[in-house]
Formats: structure tokens, sequence, C-alpha cells
């Protein structure tokens, strides 16, 4: 029986790292399992740089700015000019113009009117008395109306060519621009391309770093012409259909005039 204790206890001596280790093992085991994972890593977001925040945040007047030096100011600067002189033009038209509108119906009531109440003076007086063309040319019609009313329909188509070609000042500038605008953009077109080949004629070979300032400058110049000349051509319409307008009223008008003097004589 001592043996048997003896070798038990012997063999629980043995055996005792073992079983520590055992357990070791399993503790170890057992805190991986219940360990939580590990927490992702997060990637950190990409920050915008200064030029970015610029480019986004780059208002339309200095894109235009941008890209004005970018076509070399040497040729784009005759383009801006050619929009600039054109706008001028269009615009002093266009304020002339509107300025010489008439309500020929509310003038014709008042001229027809101050003939049966006053006369002719009187009507004259009404027509000086109103601005624009139309008033022009009815005052002109009464000042021949003692000479007849043979008289009176020449002068009005006299100087209802007068008061046309007035109305028509100017256009032929705005035509200019429009005109020149786009030559001055191949111009630069044509410079550009020249001095492209010319860098790479210098440099032996074909680099696109070389041409390409060569041909953005082409390229720039001939939108910009084409541009300013879009603009202006949409004003020179705009100034021809206003003047078509007028002349129609001109002619309306003045056939109403000559038939009320037929009137106004008959019943004297």
């Amino acid at each position: 029986m001592k043996k048997f204790i003896a070798l038990f206890m012997l063999a629980g001596i043995l055996f005792s790292p073992v079983i520590t280790q055992a357990q070791d093992e399993s503790a170890e085991a057992t805190a991986q399992d219940t360990t939580p994972p590990p927490a992702p890593v997060s990637t950190p977001e990409p920050v915008l740089v200064d030029d970015e925040i610029i480019d986004e945040d780059a208002s339309f007047h200095q894109v235009i700015k941008d890209k004005f030096i970018e076509g070399d100011p040497t040729y784009m600067t005759p383009v801006l000019l050619c929009l600039i002189l054109g706008l001028a033009v269009a615009l002093e038209r266009i304020i002339t113009l509107n300025l010489s509108t008439t309500n020929t119906k509310k003038l014709l009531a008042k001229v027809e009117e101050a003939l049966e109440q006053g006369g002719i003076e009187a009507a004259k007086d009404v027509t000086k008395s109103t601005k624009g063309p139309v008033a022009s040319i009815f005052t002109q019609g009464l000042m021949r109306y003692s000479e007849g009313i043979d008289m009176v329909e020449k002068s009005i188509i006299a100087y209802g060519s007068v008061e046309m070609g007035r109305l028509e000042k100017g256009l032929v500038w705005i035509s200019l621009f429009i005109s020149l605008a786009p030559m001055l953009g191949f111009m630069g077109t044509v410079i550009g391309m020249i001095g492209a080949f010319d860098s790479i004629e210098a440099a032996g070979d074909i680099s696109p770093s070389l041409v390409a300032g060569g041909i953005k400058i082409a390229l720039l110049t001939t939108v910009a012409g084409l541009i300013v000349a879009i603009i202006l051509q949409l004003f020179y319409n705009y100034c021809v259909a206003k003047i078509d307008s007028l002349v129609n009223e001109m002619e309306d008008a003045s056939i109403t005039l000559v038939d009320i003097l037929v009137r106004h004589k008959l019943t004297r």
C-alpha cells in the first residue's frame, strides 16, 4: 500500500509540469477566443490640396481670365477690342431705335384732331412736339401741304429715305466687327501653328509638350473670335429687325397721313 501511494505521488510530481503547461495553453486559447477582434484600421480621408479647392471655387470671370492669358494676350486683345467696340455701337443703336419708336395710331389721331380744330398749323405743332422719325416725316409732309398732295407724297418719300439712313447708321460698324473677330482669331491660329512647327524644328523632335503650346493658342484664339462674332451677330439681327419694324410703321403711317390730308382738303 505504501509502495502504491509512493508511486502515485511520484507520478503526480512527474506529470505536474505537463498538466500545468496544458492548463496554461488552454487558458491562453480561451483568452484568445474571448478577446474581441482588433478594430479595423481607418484609412485617412483624402485631403483636398489648395490648388484643387481653388479650381472648384473658380468663378466664371476667373476662368475667362485664365483662358485669355493662356491664349496669349497679344492675339486675344484685338478680339476683345472687337467685342467691346461692337457692343458699344450695338447698345447705342438699340437705345436710339427704342427711343425712335412712336405710337403711330395715337399720333395719327392727334394729327387728325388738330387738323379739324386748328388746321395745318395746329397739326404741325403736334408733329414737331413728338419725337421719332414718323413725326419728322409728318412734319415734312405737312410743310408741303400748300403745294398739293403730290408734293406731300414726294416729300414724305424723300424724307423717309433720309430717316431710314439715320436708323441704319452704325450697323456697318457692327457688321465690320462681326467679320473682323473671326479673322483675327484665325490669324492667331495660323501664328500659333507656325510657332508650334518652329519649336519642333528647333528641337529636332516631335514632342507633345512642344506642340501643345502653339496648338492651345491656335484653338483659344479661334474660339474667342467665333464667340465674339456670335454675340455681335445677335445684336446685329435685333437692330435689323427693329429697323424693319420702324420702316414698316413709317410707310403705313405715311399712307394714312396722305389719306387724312386728302379728306381734310375735300371737306374744306
